[in-house]
Formats: structure tokens, sequence, C-alpha cells
């Protein structure tokens, strides 16, 4: 079975590392981080991520900047804002993105 590959964006180190490793931590996906923008652009054009998920500490800027070069990029990749509120709604975020029920459903 095929993984889901999600590129996580933060730029908090420590909000990033939890992160992949809760989504590390479901046996059906791969989380992979950046916490700049330019280390996320290089991550997408060279791997083939089904889902971008943006956590805390871009500016606004960078966050808009990013959105529209993924789009640019490849139009088809759900992009999910997530600011906290636990693992729970991370997946829950997460399945609902990609279009799946999610596991309690």
């Amino acid at each position: 079975m095929d993984k889901t590959e999600i590129l996580i964006v933060c730029s908090h180190d420590e909000i990033l590392k939890t992160i992949v490793r809760l989504i590390n931590s479901n046996t059906s996906m791969r989380g992979t981080g950046a916490n700049t923008l330019e280390q996320a652009l290089t991550l997408f054009k060279s791997t083939s991520f089904q889902l971008v998920l943006i956590g805390a500490g871009l500016k606004p800027e960078e966050e808009k900047e990013l959105i529209e070069n993924l789009n640019r990029l490849q139009r088809k990749v759900p992009i999910v804002q997530h600011y906290g509120g636990g693992s729970g709604l991370l997946f829950t975020e997460i399945f609902k993105a990609l279009g799946k029920k999610t596991p309690l459903s």
C-alpha cells in the first residue's frame, strides 16, 4: 500500500517536529517537514505530494507566495492550513482535504 505523501510547512521547529511525528505515526501517511518557504518549494518540486499542510510561523506574505507557487506548479494538491487543535483535528483536516472518511467515521 502506498503512503499518502504530505508536505508540512511550519517555521517553528518544535511544532514542525511534532506534526511530522504525528503524521508519521499513521501507517498510511508519510510527512516531510520544511521550515522555510524556499525549502518547501524545493521539496515540492522533487517529490510527488498528495497534500500540503501549512502550520504556524510563516509570515502572511510568505504563506501567500507559497500557495501561489504551489498552485502554479500543480493545482490538484489540496492545501490545508493547520494552526493547532490537537491530533484529532489534524487528522480530520487531512482526511477531509483528501476526500476520505476519517477512521472514526
